[in-house]
């Protein structure tokens, strides 16, 4: 069987709001675009939905899931912990494909188990659309442990079939790379992981 494959561009509507909302909510995983690569999108504070995504990959369970909002004030609903100078460094930064790890007042459901949490505000319109009225999302690659990560709505449903219910359509991805990865919560910040976007990690310092 394959996905509900819906095309994601133009107008959001009320009804994908909706569908996603429902789906999201009860545990459930979709497949997003993003400003990088396709991921698999559930609820970031739901225990059912990030055991879904780990159980989608075939990745062992406890390791953290990055996480996409749609700007620097929602982060806040995850606990993560912000003073103003951080909170003014990202707020330069994003929207772009760059995944920041941050510290959180306490683990979630996302985090592993851990007191830091990567976020990212995806320089993608639409997206950050979605995410403004249904709330932060995970963003893990589309794709099984070891396998290709996917860069269309096709190569999700090759990969997943209807194991991913629902997968947005926004065309081919853009780029190849994944998102630059930085830890904003060492002393220095340092890149974790270079990426589809340059950025000098002094920026948080």
């Amino acid at each position: 069987m394959t996905p509900r494959v819906v095309p994601f561009h133009g107008v959001l509507t009320d009804r994908l709001v909706e569908e996603v909302r429902a789906l999201v909510s009860a545990g459930g995983v979709l497949a997003i675009p993003t400003d990088t690569l396709y991921g698999l999108a559930a609820d970031p504070l739901s225990e059912a939905g990030v055991e879904r995504v780990y159980t989608l990959k075939g990745r062992e369970s406890g390791k953290a899931l990055p996480v996409l909002a749609a700007s620097v004030a929602s982060i806040d609903s995850l606990g993560v912990v912000l003073d103003q100078r951080l909170r003014a460094a990202l707020s330069r930064l994003w929207p772009a494909p760059v995944t920041v790890v941050l510290p959180l007042a306490s683990p979630i459901p996302a985090s592993g188990g851990e007191r830091t949490l990567a976020v990212r505000i995806p320089d993608r319109p639409l997206l950050c659309d979605l995410l403004r009225r249904v709330g932060p999302l995970t963003a893990t690659s589309a794709n099984r442990s070891g396998d290709p990560s996917a860069r269309s709505a096709a190569e999700v449903a090759l990969a997943f079939g209807s194991s991913v219910p629902l997968v947005l359509d926004g065309g081919p991805s853009e780029s190849a790379l994944p998102s630059t990865l930085v830890d904003a919560t060492t002393r220095p910040p340092r890149v974790l992981r270079e990426g589809a976007r340059f950025v000098d990690p002094t920026l948080f310092a």
